[in-house]
């Protein structure tokens, strides 16, 4: 941009990586966005990103330089968020310095690993996880008992949890024996410990619970507790798909 030229502020936030424009709008109607020492509240006030000052809990929101997309494989034991009151462990310490502000594309459990998508893409992240886009996330799941056909089709239908019946879900048997069942299951929503209220809800008790798959990013060979980023292609794909499913 050259200076003059003018965006909205709900776009420049959610264009500096600290939140979704969705969220933007609800920061700027809550009085928590000040522009050259103001508190601004008006939803389309255009700022100048060049010359006008931006804060936001007390620091100069800056403009966004280079967008940063990184795949970490989340071990067992560690919390998604950026501090935690009893000190425990967060992903934050298995990730660089340049993206200790990046936030998450939803949550896995402290007892849960596996894949977690991390930017400062703000209207990506935006899109990934509105409820519209359906994106879908895979994960494999050890649970401590065999399923019959009818709890696994009860499964797939949808079953009452805290917070709303489950939508369907892909349901697959990977192997099973008398004593435990390992499962593939496909999500295309994010409700809290969804999975493991889904095995509660047919009397079963998850062991293990890895997600594989993102949208279309795959974990692969990328070894538990590393971090690698997102190749240009991978970039592109996942864009391209929210893009498709938010039309």
């Amino acid at each position: 941009m050259k200076p003059g030229d003018t965006i909205r502020l709900n776009h420049f936030l959610a264009k500096s990586g600290i939140c979704s424009r969705r969220e933007a709008d609800n920061l700027i109607k809550s009085g928590q966005i000040s522009v050259n020492g103001e508190i601004c509240t008006d939803l389309g006030c255009q700022i100048d990103p060049i010359k006008d000052i931006i804060i936001y809990k007390g620091k100069k929101v800056q403009p966004q330089k280079d967008k940063v997309y990184v795949m970490l494989n989340k071990p067992k034991g560690y919390l998604v968020t950026h501090s935690d009151e009893f000190n425990r462990k967060t992903i934050y310490e298995l990730l660089p310095d340049n993206a200790q502000d990046l936030r998450y594309a939803g949550r896995l459990d402290k007892d849960s690993e596996g894949l977690l998508l991390l930017t400062n893409d703000g209207e990506l992240l935006n899109l990934l996880t509105h409820p519209s886009s359906k994106t879908e996330k895979v994960y494999k799941v050890r649970i401590n008992r065999k399923l019959t056909k009818r709890e696994l089709n009860i499964l797939r239908q949808g079953v009452p949890i805290e917070g709303g019946k489950t939508q369907p879900a892909g349901v697959f048997v990977k192997n099973s024996s008398e004593n435990d069942m390992t499962l593939k299951i496909v999500l295309t929503e994010g409700k809290k410990r969804e999975i493991r209220q889904m095995m509660e809800a047919v009397g079963a008790k998850v062991l293990s619970l890895r997600r594989v798959q993102f949208a279309n990013l795959r974990l692969k060979d990328l070894p538990i507790g590393r971090w690698r980023y997102l190749t240009r292609a991978e970039i592109k794909a996942l864009k391209d798909s929210v893009e498709k499913a938010s039309r």
